[in-house]
């Protein structure tokens, strides 16, 4: 209700001032009006237009362009024709008003009111004259649309290689690929056309996304995995990371992949597993540490105390044992995580740093894990320090048969423990 209120106010308006104004011309001085509220015309007409009423909007700036001859008025008149869909309309005001008006602008408007009545052929012979006689980037562009329309693409290329030549223009270089890999099936010379232009004068977010699909489609992997480093320049776009990793992994090509994420740094987690499978423990040991300081997740604090005891050239370093010690202690506070009550347990036996607090973190790891070989071996060895050999090898023996059981440090354990067994022994038959 409250908008057909507004249309009628400004409908009154415009008849006001059309019974009062319209037929009082005066001629203009310097920058006056052509006559009395013009102004109030063009605030009316365009009230209308916000109000979506064109068609008034249309009758108002032709009222405007008839009283002071400005072609704008007109032209936008015809707008808003187009808007109200009143095609038929703007073809019959063009045809006329090109008796008195030679501007290319009004034979565009009748152009596209021909392809908006699906009047083809019409549109087809009206746009070659105007882009025959323009030579504009545009109207060669609105001839080569009627001809995808007709399907008559071996034109419509010709029509964009017109407006290409004028004017080397992306977007109608896509348009070019397009008709060449889809409508006339010639993909290698679609892709030889976006790779040159790429390689000139750069390759745009739509020129590789484009190249990307040909490619895709033509499972190239690495003319992809090519463009999408490209476009990952362009933008640093996560989802195009996720797709290059993707790639190098489907490939297995993991110290490509590597060297893209430590330039990217877009996957810092996925960088740290493969220096943990590279064995890089130095840089494992950083990256954790720098995880852990990004997210405060103490299973990165973790693992960078074990990559750095793993990486240290002298396992016997007090200041590292005791760096590695400190930062296992903290995490065993935050978290009991067996793994981490092991590796400190262990650290701490196998140095002889405190042997008896060692079994206690050991055991800590084997309430959460009783069956864990590893966890077993640990505390077989701590045995094994304390001298408590028949016991370390009552352990030893439970392991074998146990997965992990013919690990090469836990072989070497079993065999020092079997030996300090015997010598045991022996010295209580000498007794």
């Amino acid at each position: 209700m409250l908008r057909n209120i507004k249309v009628c106010m400004a409908l009154l308006l415009f008849l006001f001032f059309g019974g009062c104004a319209m037929h009082q011309p005066s001629e203009p001085k310097g920058n006056e009006k052509s006559f009395a509220h013009e102004d109030i015309y063009i605030f009316t007409a365009l009230y209308a237009e916000e109000l979506g009423d064109y068609e008034s909007a249309s009758k108002m700036f032709e009222s405007l362009y008839k009283e002071t001859d400005k072609k704008e008025y007109f032209y936008r008149a015809l707008k808003n024709d187009m808007a109200a869909q009143q095609y038929e309309k703007i073809v019959q005001k063009t045809d006329a008003a090109a008796l008195t008006i030679e501007d290319v602008e009004l034979k565009r408007f009748k152009v596209v009111a021909l392809i908006r009545q699906n009047r083809l052929e019409d549109a087809k012979e009206a746009a070659l004259k105007l882009a025959t006689n323009s030579k504009n980037v545009d109207d060669y562009l609105l001839v080569s649309d009627i001809y995808v329309k007709l399907k008559e693409y071996e034109e419509a290329l010709k029509s964009l290689e017109s407006a290409y030549a004028i004017e080397h223009n992306e977007k109608i270089m896509g348009k070019i690929a397009i008709i060449l890999y889809m409508n006339l099936e010639r993909k290698k010379d679609a892709i030889a056309q976006l790779e040159t232009y790429s390689r000139i004068y750069g390759c745009s977010v739509d020129i590789c996304n484009m190249l990307a699909g040909f490619y895709s489609n033509e499972n190239d992997v690495d003319a992809l995995v090519s463009t999408y480093l490209r476009m990952y320049k362009l933008e640093n776009n996560s989802e195009i990371a996720k797709k290059i990793v993707q790639i190098y992994g489907y490939k297995r090509e993991y110290p490509k992949m590597r060297e893209f994420l430590e330039e990217s740094r877009s996957d810092n987690e996925l960088l740290l597993q493969l220096y943990i499978q590279e064995k890089a423990y130095k840089k494992a040991a950083a990256m954790a540490g720098e995880l852990y300081e990004e997210s405060g997740d103490a299973l990165f604090l973790g693992q960078s105390a074990i990559f750095e005891y793993e990486s240290s050239e002298d396992k016997n370093d007090k200041a590292m044992q005791k760096s590695v010690i400190a930062k296992l202690k903290e995490v065993i506070e935050i978290k009991k995580d067996a793994m981490y009550l092991n590796y400190l347990g262990y650290l701490l036996i196998d140095h002889d740093v405190d042997v008896k607090k060692g079994i206690v973190y050991v055991q800590e790891a084997l309430k959460i894990e009783p069956n864990s070989a590893y966890y077993l071996d640990s505390l077989a060895w701590g045995y094994y320090k304390l001298q408590k050999c028949s016991e370390a090898a009552k352990i030893m023996k439970k392991i074998r048969t146990m997965q992990g059981g013919d690990n090469e440090e836990v072989v070497k354990h079993a065999k020092a423990i079997e030996e300090c067994e015997k010598i045991q022994k022996r010295k209580k038959e000498q007794k």
